[in-house]
């Protein structure tokens, strides 16, 4: 099964970082992905740029609307990924546990695709 952790993490949090702290957090999410991608489980990981990087698109009432930024205020954002593929949402929820941001934020862990019953 394919689980999507989303890392969030509170505005500012990383910036309270030093240099040398946020190298070695770097370092250490980057080892980690590469046990992951050689025990096979890691389809793909990226941090991802900070929400005013971000371009959101709405469509009503066959409008489009374009705008930058994000568009909530929230003291937790989306700042990286990972994709697996595991067994089950236990697989998934250990390896979360081990991610390194998980000590400055969280990891949300959901389930990619529609939810079957046998």
């Amino acid at each position: 099964m394919n689980y999507l952790c989303l890392v969030h993490f509170e505005k500012g949090r990383m910036d309270t970082l030093s240099g040398s702290e946020l190298d070695a957090l770097v370092e250490e999410s980057q080892a980690f992905d590469e046990q992951l991608r050689q025990a096979g489980v890691l389809v793909a990981a990226d941090p991802l740029l900070p929400p005013e990087s971000a371009t959101i698109v709405r469509v009503r009432n066959g409008r489009l609307s374009i705008t930058d930024g994000p568009f909530v205020e929230t003291q937790e954002q989306l700042g990286g990924f990972l994709l697996l593929d595991v067994r089950d949402l236990n697989d998934a929820l250990q390896i979360a546990a081990k991610v390194p941001v998980a000590r400055y934020g969280t990891i949300e862990v959901r389930t990619i695709g529609l939810a079957r019953s046998a």
